[in-house]
């Protein structure tokens, strides 16, 4: 059990993070215990789907953004990708919010400080994932347990009503409810978290047997069964702590700073306030490192593009803190209050485009053989989806209809723009859940079977040797070229093709007249290429030089590749760094990204 304990437990926090913390409030707040059945539900949805997420990653060695990059078009998964990237950022906007506010009610630093400073916890992020994955995991659960420590104490001392709590998982809804309800399921089950859960669980040592893949998933049902409770705990002792002290006071909570003020003249006691800014920073730290992983395991699953950690952080973030700013700068922290719940909606709204992939991975026996889930557990998975669907759908039409009847004169312009965004929402979300039984159909049209995506599946690879035909080497006139050249002429010889020695002249002369210029230096060199042209035709190897003046070497390099349809660009590399890459600058880099061509880099050696 310990030996897989620990990606449930990870992920968990993300369910108790400041956007819960903000739904659960206003739920308790407003309408007492009534909406405690949502975050049982929600939970419930949540163990599901998770564990499903967990049982694809065990099985197909796949997180769900590599699943779906695999298996729809690339304008599909740009499409997901970004919707992905949305929910990231408004999932970092309540961590942004929740970690400024616990700041200000600890330490008296101002919102906007607050936000600013939430921009450091960067390098927090990145020392952990250098420390490895235990310690991380072992930094979450400690967060955890401060958490659920402090609700503890919290409910001990706000005394509820039980009875009361009890008839608060008998499920009733109506519009008053609604957008709290739907903010509370978009706090608990996050969409991003799917992805990362089923890129967590290939952290551990598995095995290749169906046997052993039975096991981790055995465990792995167990971690999500206890970290994800945990976690209702959390939100649950929220909101009934919000039911027992603001809704029995008649206390409406608009942000939560007036929550934390508020308990102690009604509790009785400072420390009730002191434990609610505790877990607060504790919770908006704990989700910060989690959303982080996530950021990374979407973008490199979906797009299959790597960015180093402290950029992919630090552009996530900004896109977070640039709302915060003008939020707090305009309506103060009452507004925080209200991006929180916004931040969570969207969420919920971005559910269905990974509820449905997931759903439709793990019913595939091509992919999960006998993995693959049964009619009850398939059952329980759409039925999710639909409910899901339906409140986002329900919320859409209320929220349509509001903005309508607000902006007067220009309603039908809301209408038209409003429906046609949510048409090519929606029209996504049939594409992708049609696709599967399109793609049978296909297949039958075609008539053959579907391709075999068995978890044992064995496929050879076939290896093709390359050849070339026309090898670039540009030439420094340094002691590297003799290295640079020898590589070249192998490849040459084996293959038979041309090479062609590029010189680019960068002396004042040449850059002021070009080719045009015919100093001691320039003829020094023509005579160095004469020299090489000897050398190598001994060798019985095609040779061809150009001589291009300029300032920028980079720039003639890609220009002659281009001119002569080099099939490969052998170039040399000095290793300078830091300063020296200043003063002499790069071409590598430059050169690299402006060609689509095999480079081989010789490096001088130390």
């Amino acid at each position: 059990m310990m030996a897989f304990a620990g990606p449930a437990y990870l992920i968990s926090v993300g369910y108790m993070d400041p956007g819960n913390w903000a739904t659960d409030l206003d739920g308790g707040a407003r309408f007492g215990y009534r909406l405690l059945w949502v975050l049982v539900m929600s939970n419930a949805m949540a163990i599901l789907l998770q564990t499903l997420s967990a049982r694809l990653g065990i099985v197909t060695g796949r997180d769900l953004a590599q699943a779906c990059r695999e298996t729809y078009p690339r304008r599909v998964n740009l499409a997901l990708w970004l919707l992905c990237e949305i929910a990231i950022v408004a999932c970092d906007l309540a961590e942004v919010l929740g970690a400024a506010i616990a700041l200000n009610l600890l330490f008296h630093l101002p919102l906007l400080a607050g936000v600013a400073v939430t921009s450091f916890d960067t390098l927090l992020v990145l020392w952990f994932q250098k420390a490895g994955i235990r310690y991380l995991e072992a930094f979450i659960l400690a967060l955890i347990v401060t958490i659920a420590g402090c609700f503890t104490v919290e409910i001990v001392m706000a005394k509820p009503d039980y009875a009361r709590v009890a008839l608060g998982l008998i499920p009733i809804i109506d519009h008053r409810t609604l957008y709290t309800a739907i903010a509370m399921l978009g706090a608990t089950v996050m969409p991003h978290n799917l992805y990362l859960h089923s890129a967590l669980v290939q952290t551990r040592r598995i095995g290749r047997s169906t046997g052993e893949k039975k096991v981790a998933c055995h465990y792995n049902l167990i971690d999500c069964v206890l970290a994800l409770n945990g976690a209702m705990f959390v939100n649950g002792a929220i909101l009934v702590l919000a039911g027992t002290v603001f809704f029995r006071a008649h206390k409406e909570v608009n942000e939560i700073q007036q929550a934390y003020t508020m308990l102690a003249p009604l509790m009785g006691t400072v420390l009730a306030a002191k434990l609610f800014g505790i877990a607060l920073l504790a919770s908006g730290q704990s989700s910060t490192l989690t959303g982080t992983m996530a950021g990374q395991i979407v973008m490199e699953g979906f797009l299959n593009i790597r960015v180093r950690p402290w950029l992919r952080r630090l552009v996530t973030r900004a896109l977070a803190i640039i709302p915060a700013f003008i939020v707090i700068w305009m309506a103060g922290s009452h507004g925080t209050f209200q991006l929180l719940l916004l931040s969570q909606v969207i969420l919920s709204l971005q559910l269905p485009f990974a509820i449905i992939p997931l759903l439709q991975f793990t019913n595939d026996p091509r992919r999960m053989g006998e993995f693959a889930t049964g009619r009850r557990i398939r059952a329980m998975g759409w039925a999710t989806a639909v409910v899901v669907l339906g409140l986002n759908m329900w919320l859409a039409g209320q929220s349509i209809r509001d903005w309508a009847a607000e902006s007067g004169a220009y309603a039908p312009l809301v209408w038209t723009v409003s429906l046609a965004f949510c048409g090519g929402l929606l029209g996504l979300l049939a594409w992708i859940t049609l696709q599967p039984w399109r793609e049978r159909a296909l297949s039958k049209l075609a008539g053959r079977g579907l391709p075999t995506l068995g978890v044992e599946e064995q496929t050879r690879e076939l290896v093709t040797l390359q050849r070339y035909r026309r090898i670039l080497v540009p030439l420094d006139h340094s002691r590297l070229d003799r290295l640079t050249l020898s590589h070249a002429a192998g490849l040459a010889l084996r293959d038979g093709a041309t090479l062609y020695l590029l010189h680019v002249e960068e002396g004042v002369t040449s850059q002021m007249y070009g080719s045009e210029s015919s100093t001691a230096e320039v003829e020094a060199g023509r005579a160095y290429l004469d020299r090489l042209v000897a050398s190598l035709s001994e060798m019985k190897i095609d040779v061809e030089t150009a001589i291009r003046h300029g300032s920028r070497p980079r720039t003639e390099i890609v220009a002659y590749a281009r001119e002569i349809g080099a099939d490969l660009l052998v170039m040399g590399a000095h290793g300078h760094q830091k300063i020296k890459d200043l003063i002499f600058g790069t071409t590598i880099d430059p050169v690299r990204h402006a060609l689509n061509l095999p480079i081989l880099v010789v490096r001088e050696p130390s």
